[in-house]
């Protein structure tokens, strides 16, 4: 399994505003982070603040900020959120999905991987904060 882009920016988005909780984080700072499109990143930070992931607070001096505790964001939630669609292979339009044990297979190795994801939350991976924060902020990430 691949999880989008779109995911990927998500999940760095929510690290960065942990690692840097102390502060507002411009969409710019987190995408110059990443080397990532800011064009991508707002549409993405847009979305995780509908979503009650992301505070966004207006003016020249605002920014973005986690909209709860680190310890109360779950991956496995994220993920749900930010995936359209689960299905590792068109199981639904196949002629023999309704014999194949490949699409009870699919769906267990599915649900395996999304409780591994519901067993962490954005604290448990940020962690290494200090570490984090020196990469982040010295652009080397990619």
């Amino acid at each position: 399994m691949r999880l989008t882009l779109y995911t990927d920016y998500a999940l760095r988005i929510l690290i960065h505003l942990a690692t840097h909780e102390e502060r507002l984080c411009s969409v710019t700072e987190i995408s110059d982070a990443f080397g990532a499109s800011r064009n991508h990143m707002t549409k993405v930070a847009n979305d995780l603040g509908r979503a009650g992931y992301v505070a966004a607070v207006r003016g020249r001096m605002g920014g973005l900020r986690l909209a709860r505790p680190a310890t109360e964001i779950n991956l496995g939630e994220v993920v749900r959120h930010t995936e359209e669609g689960f299905a590792l292979a068109d199981c639904a339009n196949c002629v023999i999905a309704p014999a194949c044990g490949l699409t009870g297979a699919l769906g267990a190795a599915l649900a395996a991987f999304l409780k591994v994801l519901d067993g962490y939350t954005l604290a448990d991976i940020v962690s290494r904060r200090s570490a984090l924060r020196q990469l982040l902020d010295g652009g080397i990430v990619r």
